[in-house]
Protein backbone atom coordinates (compact mmCIF):
# COMPACT_ATOMS: atom_id res chain seq x y z
CA UNK A 1 0.00 0.00 0.00
CA UNK A 2 2.87 2.46 0.86
CA UNK A 3 4.46 1.75 -2.14
CA UNK A 4 1.20 2.53 -4.60
CA UNK A 5 0.79 5.72 -2.08
CA UNK A 6 3.95 6.75 -2.99
CA UNK A 7 3.95 5.93 -6.68
CA UNK A 8 0.14 8.15 -6.89
CA UNK A 9 2.30 11.14 -5.26
CA UNK A 10 5.16 10.72 -7.88
CA UNK A 11 2.39 11.07 -10.62
CA UNK A 12 0.35 13.81 -9.04
CA UNK A 13 2.95 16.04 -7.97
CA UNK A 14 6.24 15.64 -9.64
CA UNK A 15 5.72 13.59 -12.76
CA UNK A 16 2.79 15.36 -13.52
CA UNK A 17 3.14 18.95 -12.70
CA UNK A 18 6.67 18.79 -14.82
CA UNK A 19 5.09 17.33 -18.02
CA UNK A 20 2.83 20.33 -17.61
CA UNK A 21 5.43 23.18 -17.59
CA UNK A 22 7.42 21.10 -20.60
CA UNK A 23 4.68 20.81 -22.37
CA UNK A 24 3.22 24.38 -21.81
CA UNK A 25 6.45 26.08 -22.64
CA UNK A 26 6.73 23.82 -25.66
CA UNK A 27 3.73 25.24 -27.19
CA UNK A 28 4.17 29.03 -26.16
CA UNK A 29 8.14 28.42 -27.95
CA UNK A 30 5.87 27.58 -31.01
CA UNK A 31 3.28 29.95 -31.40
CA UNK A 32 6.12 32.37 -29.89
CA UNK A 33 7.78 31.66 -33.24
CA UNK A 34 4.68 31.70 -35.58
CA UNK A 35 4.73 34.42 -38.28
CA UNK A 36 2.75 36.89 -38.41
CA UNK A 37 1.74 36.55 -34.86
CA UNK A 38 0.76 40.10 -33.82
CA UNK A 39 -1.56 40.32 -37.34
CA UNK A 40 -3.15 36.72 -35.96
CA UNK A 41 -3.96 38.05 -32.23
CA UNK A 42 -5.36 40.89 -33.72
CA UNK A 43 -7.92 39.21 -35.92
CA UNK A 44 -8.69 36.88 -33.14
CA UNK A 45 -9.88 40.07 -30.77
CA UNK A 46 -11.43 41.82 -33.86
CA UNK A 47 -13.26 38.16 -34.12
CA UNK A 48 -14.74 38.35 -30.56
CA UNK A 49 -15.58 41.66 -30.58
CA UNK A 50 -17.78 40.69 -33.71
CA UNK A 51 -20.86 38.99 -34.65
CA UNK A 52 -18.79 35.79 -34.43
CA UNK A 53 -19.30 35.70 -31.55
CA UNK A 54 -22.14 33.74 -32.01
CA UNK A 55 -20.04 30.95 -32.41
CA UNK A 56 -18.99 30.77 -29.07
CA UNK A 57 -21.71 30.35 -27.82
CA UNK A 58 -22.99 27.98 -30.27
CA UNK A 59 -20.09 25.50 -28.95
CA UNK A 60 -21.39 25.97 -25.43
CA UNK A 61 -24.97 24.72 -26.66
CA UNK A 62 -23.32 21.76 -28.64
CA UNK A 63 -21.19 20.72 -24.86
CA UNK A 64 -24.74 20.57 -23.31
CA UNK A 65 -26.26 18.86 -26.47
CA UNK A 66 -23.42 16.43 -26.35
CA UNK A 67 -23.23 15.40 -22.46
CA UNK A 68 -27.43 14.85 -22.65
CA UNK A 69 -26.31 12.66 -25.37
CA UNK A 70 -23.95 10.94 -23.20
CA UNK A 71 -26.09 10.50 -20.53
CA UNK A 72 -28.69 8.75 -22.62
CA UNK A 73 -25.98 6.47 -23.90
CA UNK A 74 -25.33 5.08 -20.35
CA UNK A 75 -28.69 5.24 -19.31
CA UNK A 76 -29.59 2.88 -22.37
CA UNK A 77 -25.96 0.71 -21.03
CA UNK A 78 -27.43 0.20 -18.04
CA UNK A 79 -31.37 -0.20 -18.48
CA UNK A 80 -30.64 -4.10 -17.20
CA UNK A 81 -29.21 -3.65 -14.30
CA UNK A 82 -31.10 -0.23 -13.26
CA UNK A 83 -33.83 1.90 -14.65
CA UNK A 84 -32.60 5.47 -14.74
CA UNK A 85 -34.47 8.77 -15.55
CA UNK A 86 -32.84 11.24 -18.14
CA UNK A 87 -32.05 13.71 -15.22
CA UNK A 88 -30.42 11.03 -12.71
CA UNK A 89 -28.32 9.92 -15.33
CA UNK A 90 -26.80 13.10 -16.50
CA UNK A 91 -25.91 13.80 -13.04
CA UNK A 92 -24.12 10.83 -12.92
CA UNK A 93 -22.57 11.79 -16.63
CA UNK A 94 -21.44 15.00 -14.92
CA UNK A 95 -20.17 13.64 -11.91
CA UNK A 96 -18.15 11.03 -13.93
CA UNK A 97 -16.50 14.04 -15.23
CA UNK A 98 -15.51 15.68 -12.04
CA UNK A 99 -13.80 12.57 -10.82
CA UNK A 100 -12.34 11.97 -14.48
CA UNK A 101 -10.10 14.69 -14.81
CA UNK A 102 -8.09 13.82 -11.76
CA UNK A 103 -7.42 10.14 -12.39
CA UNK A 104 -5.00 8.53 -15.57
CA UNK A 105 -6.49 8.28 -18.26
CA UNK A 106 -10.34 9.24 -16.90
CA UNK A 107 -10.56 5.80 -14.99
CA UNK A 108 -12.41 8.11 -12.33
CA UNK A 109 -15.35 8.36 -14.66
CA UNK A 110 -16.75 4.92 -13.54
CA UNK A 111 -16.62 6.25 -9.65
CA UNK A 112 -18.38 9.17 -10.26
CA UNK A 113 -21.47 7.11 -12.34
CA UNK A 114 -21.97 4.87 -9.73
CA UNK A 115 -22.58 7.21 -7.12
CA UNK A 116 -26.19 7.26 -8.65
CA UNK A 117 -26.28 4.00 -8.98
CA UNK A 118 -28.16 1.25 -6.19
CA UNK A 119 -25.65 -0.60 -4.01
CA UNK A 120 -25.36 -4.08 -5.19
CA UNK A 121 -25.82 -3.46 -8.92
CA UNK A 122 -22.84 -1.04 -9.01
CA UNK A 123 -20.16 -3.55 -10.12
CA UNK A 124 -22.61 -4.83 -13.02
CA UNK A 125 -23.55 -1.33 -14.12
CA UNK A 126 -19.55 -0.73 -14.17
CA UNK A 127 -19.32 -3.56 -16.40
CA UNK A 128 -22.08 -2.13 -18.65
CA UNK A 129 -20.24 1.15 -18.63
CA UNK A 130 -17.58 -0.09 -19.91
CA UNK A 131 -19.25 -1.72 -23.23
CA UNK A 132 -20.63 2.12 -23.65
CA UNK A 133 -17.26 3.26 -23.87
CA UNK A 134 -16.02 0.77 -26.00
CA UNK A 135 -19.16 2.07 -28.74
CA UNK A 136 -17.08 5.66 -28.38
CA UNK A 137 -13.86 4.27 -28.76
CA UNK A 138 -15.04 2.35 -31.63
CA UNK A 139 -16.11 5.35 -33.35
CA UNK A 140 -12.94 7.16 -32.63
CA UNK A 141 -10.70 4.51 -33.35
CA UNK A 142 -12.16 3.71 -36.91
CA UNK A 143 -12.76 7.21 -38.03
CA UNK A 144 -9.32 8.29 -37.20
CA UNK A 145 -8.20 5.09 -38.61
CA UNK A 146 -9.27 6.33 -42.29
CA UNK A 147 -8.90 10.15 -41.62
CA UNK A 148 -4.80 8.84 -40.74
CA UNK A 149 -5.11 7.11 -44.16
CA UNK A 150 -5.86 10.25 -45.82
CA UNK A 151 -3.29 11.89 -44.11
CA UNK A 152 -0.72 10.03 -45.40
CA UNK A 153 1.11 12.66 -47.87
CA UNK A 154 0.55 15.81 -45.73
CA UNK A 155 2.00 13.48 -42.35
CA UNK A 156 5.14 12.10 -44.29
CA UNK A 157 5.87 15.25 -45.98
CA UNK A 158 5.93 17.27 -43.11
CA UNK A 159 8.52 14.96 -41.76
CA UNK A 160 6.20 14.22 -38.45
CA UNK A 161 7.08 10.29 -39.31
CA UNK A 162 8.37 8.34 -41.97
CA UNK A 163 6.94 5.91 -44.78
CA UNK A 164 7.95 2.86 -43.13
CA UNK A 165 6.86 4.26 -39.45
CA UNK A 166 3.23 5.26 -41.31
CA UNK A 167 2.98 1.67 -42.55
CA UNK A 168 3.76 0.60 -39.46
CA UNK A 169 1.00 2.28 -37.35
CA UNK A 170 -1.75 1.98 -39.82
CA UNK A 171 -1.39 -1.69 -40.02
CA UNK A 172 -1.28 -2.67 -35.85
CA UNK A 173 -4.14 0.47 -35.50
CA UNK A 174 -6.25 -1.17 -38.36
CA UNK A 175 -5.51 -4.84 -36.36
CA UNK A 176 -6.79 -3.55 -32.89
CA UNK A 177 -9.24 -1.90 -34.41
CA UNK A 178 -10.97 -4.76 -36.23
CA UNK A 179 -10.37 -6.85 -33.07
CA UNK A 180 -12.32 -4.53 -30.89
CA UNK A 181 -14.85 -4.37 -33.65
CA UNK A 182 -15.48 -8.28 -33.22
CA UNK A 183 -14.86 -8.17 -29.42
CA UNK A 184 -18.06 -5.37 -29.57
CA UNK A 185 -20.40 -7.33 -31.63
CA UNK A 186 -19.54 -10.80 -29.66
CA UNK A 187 -19.84 -9.44 -26.22
CA UNK A 188 -22.87 -11.33 -25.33
CA UNK A 189 -21.19 -14.51 -26.55
CA UNK A 190 -18.07 -14.02 -24.68
CA UNK A 191 -19.22 -13.22 -21.69
CA UNK A 192 -21.33 -16.60 -21.73
CA UNK A 193 -18.66 -18.35 -22.56
CA UNK A 194 -16.53 -17.15 -19.47
CA UNK A 195 -19.00 -18.33 -17.35
CA UNK A 196 -18.76 -21.30 -18.28
CA UNK A 197 -15.19 -21.99 -17.90
CA UNK A 198 -14.41 -22.95 -14.49
CA UNK A 199 -12.05 -20.33 -13.79
CA UNK A 200 -14.87 -17.73 -14.80
CA UNK A 201 -17.33 -18.96 -12.77
CA UNK A 202 -16.02 -17.12 -9.92
CA UNK A 203 -16.75 -14.05 -11.52
CA UNK A 204 -19.66 -14.68 -13.62
CA UNK A 205 -22.34 -12.60 -11.77
CA UNK A 206 -20.55 -9.55 -12.63
CA UNK A 207 -20.59 -9.64 -16.34
CA UNK A 208 -23.88 -11.94 -16.75
CA UNK A 209 -25.65 -8.81 -17.23
CA UNK A 210 -23.42 -8.66 -20.84
CA UNK A 211 -25.55 -11.21 -22.03
CA UNK A 212 -28.57 -9.15 -22.38
CA UNK A 213 -26.61 -6.80 -24.82
CA UNK A 214 -28.29 -7.73 -28.91
CA UNK A 215 -26.97 -6.37 -31.89
CA UNK A 216 -29.70 -3.82 -31.81
CA UNK A 217 -28.64 -2.32 -28.27
CA UNK A 218 -24.87 -1.96 -29.37
CA UNK A 219 -25.98 -0.52 -33.13
CA UNK A 220 -28.07 2.08 -30.92
CA UNK A 221 -24.74 2.38 -28.90
CA UNK A 222 -22.94 3.20 -32.03
CA UNK A 223 -24.85 5.78 -33.50
CA UNK A 224 -25.28 7.70 -29.79
CA UNK A 225 -21.21 7.60 -30.30
CA UNK A 226 -21.01 8.98 -33.69
CA UNK A 227 -23.69 11.68 -32.65
CA UNK A 228 -21.30 12.29 -30.27
CA UNK A 229 -18.07 12.15 -31.83
CA UNK A 230 -19.34 15.13 -35.08
CA UNK A 231 -20.79 16.80 -32.28
CA UNK A 232 -16.83 17.16 -31.41
CA UNK A 233 -15.88 18.01 -35.01
CA UNK A 234 -18.48 20.59 -35.31
CA UNK A 235 -17.18 22.51 -32.09
CA UNK A 236 -13.92 22.48 -33.73
CA UNK A 237 -14.67 23.44 -36.47
CA UNK A 238 -16.77 26.59 -35.15
CA UNK A 239 -13.96 27.33 -32.76
CA UNK A 240 -11.88 26.97 -36.02
CA UNK A 241 -13.75 30.21 -37.57
CA UNK A 242 -13.73 32.31 -34.53
CA UNK A 243 -10.07 32.21 -33.89
CA UNK A 244 -9.26 32.95 -37.43
CA UNK A 245 -7.96 29.33 -38.48
CA UNK A 246 -8.84 28.96 -42.31
CA UNK A 247 -9.45 25.37 -43.13
CA UNK A 248 -12.20 23.52 -44.91
CA UNK A 249 -14.73 21.12 -43.00
CA UNK A 250 -13.24 17.95 -44.58
CA UNK A 251 -9.52 19.11 -43.18
CA UNK A 252 -11.23 19.82 -39.56
CA UNK A 253 -12.65 16.16 -40.13
CA UNK A 254 -9.38 14.14 -40.42
CA UNK A 255 -7.44 16.59 -38.61
CA UNK A 256 -9.46 16.37 -35.51
CA UNK A 257 -10.01 13.00 -36.17
CA UNK A 258 -6.37 12.15 -36.18
CA UNK A 259 -6.03 14.21 -33.24
CA UNK A 260 -8.58 11.95 -31.03
CA UNK A 261 -7.10 9.15 -32.09
CA UNK A 262 -3.51 9.84 -30.26
CA UNK A 263 -5.55 11.02 -27.60
CA UNK A 264 -7.05 7.31 -27.51
CA UNK A 265 -3.76 5.65 -27.62
CA UNK A 266 -1.45 7.90 -25.62
CA UNK A 267 -2.12 7.85 -21.83
CA UNK A 268 -2.91 10.91 -20.04
CA UNK A 269 -1.68 11.18 -16.12
CA UNK A 270 -4.72 13.85 -15.45
CA UNK A 271 -6.57 17.07 -15.91
CA UNK A 272 -3.01 19.34 -16.05
CA UNK A 273 -1.28 17.58 -18.45
CA UNK A 274 -4.43 16.66 -20.85
CA UNK A 275 -4.65 20.62 -21.80
CA UNK A 276 -1.03 20.48 -22.55
CA UNK A 277 -1.00 17.38 -24.78
CA UNK A 278 -3.94 18.58 -26.71
CA UNK A 279 -2.02 21.80 -27.55
CA UNK A 280 0.99 20.31 -28.38
CA UNK A 281 -0.50 17.38 -30.55
CA UNK A 282 -2.99 20.37 -32.20
CA UNK A 283 -0.17 22.10 -33.61
CA UNK A 284 1.79 19.24 -34.71
CA UNK A 285 -1.71 17.75 -37.02
CA UNK A 286 -3.81 20.40 -37.56
CA UNK A 287 -0.93 22.76 -38.43
CA UNK A 288 -0.71 20.89 -41.80
CA UNK A 289 -3.28 23.30 -42.74
CA UNK A 290 -3.26 26.32 -41.56
CA UNK A 291 -0.16 28.44 -40.14
CA UNK A 292 -2.05 30.33 -37.20
CA UNK A 293 -0.51 28.55 -34.39
CA UNK A 294 -1.92 30.55 -31.37
CA UNK A 295 -5.83 30.27 -33.04
CA UNK A 296 -4.86 26.53 -33.08
CA UNK A 297 -3.98 26.68 -29.63
CA UNK A 298 -6.96 29.30 -28.30
CA UNK A 299 -9.29 26.56 -29.98
CA UNK A 300 -7.39 23.60 -28.19
CA UNK A 301 -8.22 25.12 -24.85
CA UNK A 302 -11.16 26.50 -25.46
CA UNK A 303 -12.50 22.72 -26.27
CA UNK A 304 -10.85 21.48 -23.29
CA UNK A 305 -12.31 24.25 -20.90
CA UNK A 306 -15.67 24.13 -22.27
CA UNK A 307 -16.09 20.40 -23.13
CA UNK A 308 -14.50 19.31 -19.36
CA UNK A 309 -13.38 21.94 -16.96
CA UNK A 310 -17.35 23.32 -17.24
CA UNK A 311 -18.66 19.79 -16.95
CA UNK A 312 -16.02 18.92 -14.12
CA UNK A 313 -17.37 22.37 -11.78
CA UNK A 314 -21.00 21.15 -12.42
CA UNK A 315 -20.18 17.64 -11.80
CA UNK A 316 -18.74 18.33 -8.79
CA UNK A 317 -21.31 20.09 -7.16
CA UNK A 318 -23.92 17.61 -7.79
CA UNK A 319 -21.20 15.01 -6.12
CA UNK A 320 -21.25 17.30 -2.52
CA UNK A 321 -25.07 17.25 -3.33
CA UNK A 322 -24.81 13.42 -2.98
CA UNK A 323 -22.79 13.19 -0.17
CA UNK A 324 -25.16 15.65 1.95
CA UNK A 325 -27.46 12.82 0.81
CA UNK A 326 -25.65 10.14 1.86
CA UNK A 327 -24.45 11.77 5.31
CA UNK A 328 -28.45 12.40 6.11
CA UNK A 329 -28.85 8.88 5.85
CA UNK A 330 -26.37 7.83 7.68
CA UNK A 331 -27.39 9.69 10.63
CA UNK A 332 -31.04 8.68 10.51
CA UNK A 333 -29.65 5.50 10.58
Amino acid sequence: MKINKNIKIFFNYFLGPLLFIWLCWSIYNQVRQQEGLTDSWTQIKASLNSSKIIYLAAVIVLMAVNWMVEACKWRLAVKSVQQLSFIRALKATLSGVSFSVSTPNSIGDYVGRMLYVDEGKRIKAATLTVVSNISQLLVTVWVGLFSFYFLKGPIVAAGIISVLWFDALFYIVAFCALFLLLFYFRISWMAKWISRIPPGKRFSWSIEALEHFNATVLLRLLSLSVTRFFIFILQYFLLFQLFEVTISFWQALTGVSVLFLILAIIPTIALFTDLSVRGSLSLTILGLFNANQLGISLTSASIWLINLVIPALIGSVLVLGIKRIFKSKNENA
